[in-house]
């Protein structure tokens, strides 16, 4: 077997067959939009490569043929938080042979090894954690946008290479003809209705105004996490041209407590619903079809990517503020049937209680897998949100 780094337009190529191969019969599968994955390894389309690096390889049998792929990623800005300095690698495809994913996972960690890393995560993104992050341990259907999808066997590909799980993300699903909860309710819009809060989604041409929002709510809300890191700017930049290409501007917002940002909540169509049927390629014709099938209402669910609440108002009703301003305007959009809550850690118990107490029932199950190179080192789950949380579970 030979491993090649992907560079020729050939390798490029090969690199998207191998997945149109491994899932041909699978109709759960949804064939990613290829351009969007070449621009992940892309500098000038992926702003971590301004605090990062990365890379690519296809491996090919000794008749020539096409079985398995993956990348290698380094955020410069993350690597260093942890007990280890530690990669990524990603993008994994391989057929149900061992000694064809270990040699790709060896590729991914001499690489990594070479560049000052101890510890790899996989299978993870070369960007945000909230697009193509762990691998689908439980709930095999076709995912929402953003969230992978694999074979069964890939999980002990991983596990016999040595890989242990560092969390695990779960996926709720929300019944949008059913109603919440009425005690959920009554709090949400007693909440809603304070007259020191407001709420109001995005406008995108506004779009750097809710960018310092954004960072502020960031800042807060997560900088008790123990692997926290700064925002960097042009991340988040690079997120909103996304955002303003696969989202609606309705689905993001923010509330404030007088005219603080307190409160980021963002949500996107599926639009795995449509490029199911596009084969993962832009031209013409399917940007036909894609105008055709948005007009058709073809999209009935929505995932939400995120939410954040400065620590002063987490636990007042806030959150639950925001599915009351979420449902009046799904009240406007009746062809959404159906919301995916999706991810949240197991090392997040709060969020998980907010998404149950909505009526939400568990629906799909990924895993970040951590693989540390050094075999005598202790390997440590991923703790809790707060620094304070884990002192307290270390001492029970």
């Amino acid at each position: 077997m030979q491993i090649i780094e992907v560079k020729e337009q050939s390798a490029i190529k090969a690199f998207h067959q191998v997945a149109q191969t491994i899932y041909k019969d699978d109709q759960n599968w949804v064939q990613p939009i290829m351009a969007l994955e070449d621009a992940t390894f892309d500098p000038a389309k992926n702003a971590f490569f301004n605090h990062g690096e990365g890379t690519r390889w296809i491996l090919m049998d000794d008749e020539g043929k096409t079985v398995g792929r993956i990348g290698a990623f380094i955020n410069r800005n993350k690597a260093y938080t942890f007990q280890q300095p530690t990669g990524g690698c990603g993008f994994f495809e391989c057929i149900d042979n061992q000694e064809a994913a270990t040699l790709l996972f060896d590729t991914a960690k001499t690489w990594l090894a070479d560049r000052g890393m101890e510890a790899m995560d996989g299978p993870v993104n070369f960007g945000e954690n909230l697009l193509n992050w762990g691998l689908l341990a439980e709930g095999f259907m076709q995912q929402g946008f953003g969230m992978p999808y694999n074979k069964p066997y890939y999980l002990n590909l991983f596990e016999n290479y040595g890989f242990k799980i560092y969390f695990k993300q779960y996926s709720y699903h929300l019944n949008h003809k059913e109603p919440f909860p009425e005690r959920f309710w009554k709090i949400a819009e007693w909440v809603a209705k304070k007259p020191d809060f407001r709420f109001e989604h995005v406008r995108f041409d506004n779009i750097e105004k809710y960018i310092q929002d954004f960072i502020k709510i960031y800042e807060l809300a997560w900088a008790r996490h123990d692997n926290h890191q700064s925002v960097n700017l042009d991340d988040i930049r690079g997120m909103m041209k996304i955002a303003k290409l696969i989202a609606d501007e309705e689905f993001i917002w923010f509330a404030y407590y007088k005219d603080e940002p307190v409160l980021l909540f963002g949500m996107i169509p599926d639009w795995n619903q449509i490029l199911k049927k596009l084969n993962g390629k832009i031209n013409l014709w399917n940007l036909l079809k894609f105008i055709w099938y948005k007009k058709i209402r073809t999209i009935t669910r929505a995932r939400i990517l995120l939410m954040g609440v400065v620590p002063k108002f987490q636990g007042t009703g806030l959150e639950s503020a925001a599915f009351w301003h979420l449902d009046k305007m799904m009240q406007r959009k009746l062809w959404y049937e159906e919301v995916e809550l999706s991810w949240v850690g197991d090392f997040n118990p709060k969020m998980m209680a907010i998404y149950t107490s909505v009526g939400s029932v568990p629906a799909k199950t990924h895993y970040t897998m951590r693989y540390l190179f050094d075999p005598n080192a202790t390997f440590e789950r991923a703790p809790m949100l707060t620094k304070e949380a884990r002192e307290k579970n270390r001492e029970s």
